[in-house]
């Protein structure tokens, strides 16, 4: 095996950050942005941090509908920088009284286009995670709320501007994979059937009302919150909305896509008895003009049998006449050649720690793009697409069937009853966003 190039991950806790950014540093700002954190969890604190890194950041205000995250999460920026933010319960008087220029929104998935819409119609940027909704239509309007208010709105797709992402989107571009027929991205790991676990009255300082916001108010659980929500559809996608938006997102860049003509996807719970109602295997095609692509999960049967790192079996595999290239995330990416006397090549990753991603390379970005008014890397119209990718694949298999998607126009061809699964119904008091 050849090592086209190894990069050395620095383990020291706390190391600094060696920043790459293909598309640009912005220069140091006389006076910080007012940045607020909305969603003070563990992945809203590795973005600020992150931004609290980068040096031009004041942070004003945290938001939280847990009241023991969010002084948790005051406490730890007044450590780290002095700064000592507001805390709220509700978006929508941070956004009032604060007027920050910067917002991260880092809620679960239902709760991020009504944010991300109320804070570039405040005046703000936004850095939003991913996937950017739980329904295609609330995605079309957040593109067009970002749009009429000419706010930059950054998707936190972070493998877009990882070294080792880059590198092997420029492998496969050159045609040294040849002509790719085939993409297939997955993510597999073990688990078992699970157990019930009986509903409880919210903590005390959770806003359980308002945590479920516009989406259906169901009874507290404890595998819901927090970090468990991904696993119920009310508030979520599933482990296609979680994992599957990175890897379909990694197709689209790389391929140099926008959307699928059709798509088909099947799943279920052949094993899982818990709490959770989401699929706990699933599988979705994508037709494209020139290739097919798939995605595949379970949450059961750990697959020891195509790990291409200790801890994972996770990716894309690319299917091109010249070999099959293999994009990885702790072990960077592969190359197999068809030709076996030609050696195989493989680069490995380089990653920030402590929460092995590129936030610091994405901000970096999200900066830049503020300071010199150009699109980001990871663009909202970029990030609807990708979310898209993961929406559309549920879509089909709620449907029960294939659908045909006219990507310029958002809608199912010829299919009335499944177009109406691009939105759904808000719980009263919440208006669900148009165009």
């Amino acid at each position: 095996m050849i090592n086209r190039r190894t990069f050395i991950q620095n383990t020291a806790a706390g190391a600094a950050v060696t920043l790459f950014s293909p598309y640009g540093i912005a220069a140091p700002r006389a006076t910080k942005y007012r940045t607020a954190l909305i969603g003070s969890g563990w992945w809203g604190m590795n973005i600020l941090r992150a931004a609290i890194a980068a040096g031009q950041s004041k942070v004003v205000a945290i938001c939280d509908v847990d009241q023991s995250q969010v002084g948790k999460a005051a406490a730890e920026v007044e450590k780290l920088n002095g700064d000592k933010p507001k805390q709220y319960n509700d978006f929508r008087e941070l956004l009032a009284t604060e007027k920050p220029e910067i917002v991260i929104v880092a809620t679960p998935d239902h709760w991020h286009p009504l944010i991300c819409i109320a804070a570039v119609q405040a005046g703000a940027h936004v850095y939003v995670e991913k996937p950017i909704s739980h329904t295609i239509n609330e995605g079309k309007a957040m593109v067009a709320a970002a749009r009429k208010t000419g706010k930059v709105v950054q998707v936190g797709t972070h493998r877009r501007v990882s070294p080792h992402n880059i590198s092997g989107r420029d492998f496969i571009r050159s045609g040294k994979a040849g002509k790719i027929g085939m993409v297939r991205t997955f993510v597999h790991y073990g688990g078992g059937p699970g157990q019930v676990t009986p509903d409880s009255e919210a903590p005390k300082g959770l806003d359980w009302d308002m945590w479920c916001g516009p989406a259906p108010l169901r009874p507290f659980n404890t595998k819901m919150h927090p970090r468990g929500f991904r696993q119920y559809l009310d508030y979520a996608n599933g482990t296609l909305g979680d994992w599957g938006i990175h890897w379909l997102d990694q197709l689209l860049w790389i391929m140099e896509e926008k959307y699928p003509r059709k798509v088909f996807s099947a799943g279920g719970r052949a094993i899982k008895t818990d709490n959770t109602d989401a699929p706990d295997h699933q599988v979705a095609v994508y037709e494209f003009e020139n290739f097919t692509a798939t995605w595949e999960h379970r949450q059961f049967a750990g697959n020891n049998a195509e790990k291409t790192h200790p801890q994972q079996a996770v990716g894309c595999y690319f299917y091109g006449t010249e070999g099959t290239f293999h994009m990885g995330w702790l072990d960077g990416w592969t190359f197999y050649p068809t030709d076996s006397k030609k050696p195989v090549i493989h680069e490995d990753a380089k990653l920030d720690l402590p929460d092995q991603q590129n936030i610091a390379n994405l901000w970096a970005d999200f900066l830049d793009s503020i300071d010199k008014k150009r699109t980001p890397v990871c663009d909202i119209e970029i990030g609807h697409r990708s979310s898209n990718m993961a929406l559309l694949g549920m879509l089909s298999m709620k449907a029960g069937r294939s659908i045909e998607w006219d990507g310029e126009k958002g809608i199912i061809k010829n299919d009335p009853e499944a177009n109406k699964l691009l939105e759904r119904a808000y719980r009263k008091g919440w208006e669900y966003p148009k165009v």
